[in-house]
């Protein structure tokens, strides 16, 4: 495991004062606390996770970031590990393998072996994270050459606990910020962004954007 440098001025240089902070900047551990067994997004974006996650072919050992009581594998991978904030939440997933709970807003440096997972997905979160650029390095550092990091969300959230950045823009505006998160980071190849659901349904949208890590 490496320490990341501790001066990160240039790697967040660019952009506005305020973009990372948020309307409650009390404890996550507090937000978190109680166990939310739902899900986030509807029937027809959890389906359009799924069909990514086959498409990208994440099938051996795979970390879900972030992540809860349920991991939206059509079929479960190899190995699948979580990390998130609440035990009893993650304690609940079928699919883990093994789960570890770990605050990345607290500490990014995650205690994960180097080039450890064939993937790396974040399913509705992305928005969550107040120090983005050292988690998307260090998911770099977790992954085997070419694995890929894929983050999926919707236009849901608890605004209240985004980063304001992501609140003072749009759909079109949070695919711009994850790419940028990737452009700054890595360094990263094949980066890739679509919109997943049909534009004429009902139900909620599902954006991703993905990445590999070059070799």
């Amino acid at each position: 495991m490496t320490d990341q440098p501790h001066d990160l001025t240039d790697l967040y240089s660019g952009f506005p004062a305020g973009f990372f902070e948020r309307a409650d900047q009390s404890s996550d551990s507090n937000f978190y606390a109680a166990p939310r067994l739902v899900t986030h997004i509807d029937d027809g974006a959890i389906e359009a996770v799924g069909k990514l996650y086959t498409e990208l072919g994440l099938t051996g050992r795979v970390l879900d970031l972030m992540g809860s009581w349920v991991s939206h594998f059509p079929v479960k991978p190899e190995e699948l590990v979580v990390l998130g904030m609440n035990t009893e939440e993650l304690s609940a997933n079928k699919d883990a393998d093994s789960w570890l709970q770990h605050d990345l807003n607290v500490n990014p440096i995650m205690p994960l072996l180097d080039e450890e997972f064939d993937g790396v997905v974040c399913c509705v979160s992305v928005d969550y994270l107040t120090r983005p650029l050292e988690v998307f390095n260090e998911v770099h550092r977790c992954l085997k050459p070419g694995g890929v990091f894929v983050h999926t969300f919707s236009n849901r959230c608890f605004p209240t606990k985004a980063i304001n950045g992501w609140n003072q823009t749009d759909d079109r505006g949070h695919v711009s910020i994850v790419g940028e998160y990737f452009r700054r980071t890595g360094p990263w190849s094949d980066l890739s962004a679509e919109l997943r659901t049909e534009t004429s349904s009902f139900g909620d949208p599902l954006y991703a954007v993905w990445g590999r890590k070059s070799s």
